[in-house]
C-alpha cells in the first residue's frame, strides 16, 4: 500500500477548518478526518476532498486508517485527552505527527516518545501552529544571539479577533489549576499571573502577566535555557483580581462550573470571522540575559493565532512531504530554525 496521503483529524473544529481551507494554496490534498460525519462530509464536499470518519478509542482501527498515511495534522483537542492515542498509532504505522496543541503536559508526554519516532524514523512535532512557532523562533533567535543566556523571557500580545470553541474548551478544562514556569531547568506550578509587568514595545507601553504557555516546554528543548517565563497581554485590572484566585480555585474545578462555562462557549460563534482575523495581529516580544548581566530583546509582528496556525501547519506539512524533517520528538524551531516564522504571511521581525 502506498503511503502518500495528509490527513486531517479534527477538520470539523474552527481551526481544522482553516487548515482545510488553506490547504490547496501549499498544493496540498488532505484527507479530512474525525468522528462527526454530518460535519465532516459536508465540508469535504464543499472543498472536494476525500473524507474518513473514526473515533480514537479502538487503536486497531486506528492504526488501519493510518496504513496509506504519510503524516497526520492533529487538531482535534483538547490533546490531553487526544494526543496520546493518536501519537502512538503513528508511531506504530510509521506515520509522522504534527499538531496544534499548546498544553505543557502534552508536550511533555509526546516528548518522551523521542527515542520510539527516531526508531520508527518520523518526527513527532506537537506545537506546529501559533503555540508555538512565533515565540519558539524567537526563543532560539535570542539564543543565538547571546548563547550563554541564563533566563528566558517571552509575551505575546493579541490585538483584536477572538477565541475559538475549541480553544475556549481548552482553557475552560485547565480553570483553577494555576500557572507554570521553569527554574533551574525544572518545571515548577505558579499561580496563574503570578508575575505581571509593563513593556514598551513599539511606542506603546502595555501590561502583560505570566501564563503556562507551550514555551515552558517547548523553548528548553529548543535552546537549553534553564529558566523561563511566558507572559501575555491582560488588562491590570484583570491581574489584580487573580491575586484572589486562591479563593476560588476550587470552585472553578469543579464539574458543576465548568459544565456552565461551556454552556456559555457553545452559545458564541464558533470563532473569529475572516474579517475580524483579516484585521487582527500579534506581537511577540522576547528577552535573554546572562550571568553577566548582559541582555538581547527581540520584537516580532505578526497575524492573528489562528491564520499563523493554518499556516504554520500546512507549511511544515510542506516541508515534511518534500522529504524535510528530522526524526523524533522536535520544537517548529529545532527543526526549521529561527526563521520559520518569516516564512509565514504578515510575519516580520523588526528587531
Amino acid at each position: 500500500m502506498q503511503k502518500d496521503k495528509v490527513l486531517l483529524y479534527g477538520a470539523n473544529g474552527y481551526t481544522g477548518e482553516l487548515i482545510a481551507r488553506y490547504a490547496k494554496d501549499y498544493n496540498l490534498t488532505p484527507v479530512l478526518a474525525g468522528r462527526n460525519e454530518t460535519t465532516i462530509r459536508s465540508l469535504a464536499e464543499r472543498l472536494q476532498l476525500t473524507y474518513r470518519i473514526f473515533s480514537l478509542d479502538d487503536a486497531n482501527e486506528l492504526q488501519q486508517q493510518l496504513l496509506d498515511v504519510q503524516l497526520v495534522i492533529h487538531a482535534a483537542g483538547p490533546f490531553v485527552n487526544t494526543g496520546k492515542q493518536m501519537v502512538e498509532a503513528c508511531i506504530a504505522t510509521h506515520t509522522h505527527y504534527i499538531d496544534i496543541n499548546g498544553d505543557i503536559s502534552v508536550f511533555e508526554l509526546i516528548k518522551k516518545y523521542d527515542a520510539a519516532a527516531k526508531q520508527a524514523n518520523v518526527m513527532l512535532m506537537p506545537g506546529a501552529g501559533f503555540d508555538v512557532i512565533p515565540t519558539d523562533c524567537t526563543a532560539l533567535h535570542l539564543k543565538e544571539q547571546l548563547p550563554d543566556a541564563t533566563h528566558l523571557q517571552l509575551a505575546f500580545i493579541p490585538k483584536g479577533g477572538q477565541v475559538s470553541h475549541g480553544t475556549a474548551t481548552t482553557m475552560a478544562s485547565r480553570l483553577g489549576e494555576g500557572g507554570t514556569a521553569r527554574e533551574n531547568g525544572k518545571l515548577v506550578r505558579k499561580p496563574l499571573g503570578h508575575k505581571g509587568m509593563w513593556l514598551d514595545v513599539n511606542g506603546k507601553h502595555l501590561f502583560v502577566m505570566t501564563l503556562p504557555w507551550g514555551d515552558i516546554s517547548t523553548a528548553h528543548h529548543s535552546t537549553g535555557i534553564a529558566n523561563m517565563e511566558v507572559y501575555t497581554g491582560m488588562k491590570p485590572t484583570v491581574y489584580r483580581l487573580l491575586k484572589f484566585q486562591f479563593l476560588f480555585n476550587w470552585l472553578l474545578r469543579t464539574k458543576f462550573i465548568r459544565r456552565i462555562i461551556q454552556q456559555k462557549i457553545n452559545e458564541r460563534p464558533a470563532g473569529p470571522s475572516d474579517e475580524q482575523r483579516a484585521n487582527a495581529s500579534t506581537t511577540i516580544w522576547g528577552k535573554v540575559w546572562n550571568a553577566k548581566g548582559e541582555e538581547k530583546i527581540s520584537v516580532l509582528q505578526c497575524a492573528d493565532g489562528y491564520s499563523v496556525t493554518a499556516w504554520g501547519c500546512l507549511l511544515i506539512t510542506q516541508k515534511i512531504m518534500n522529504g524535510d524533517f528530522k526524526t523524533g520528538y522536535q520544537t517548529p524551531a529545532s527543526c526549521y530554525g529561527k526563521d520559520l516564522i518569516l516564512e509565514i504571511p504578515k510575519s516580520k521581525r523588526i528587531s
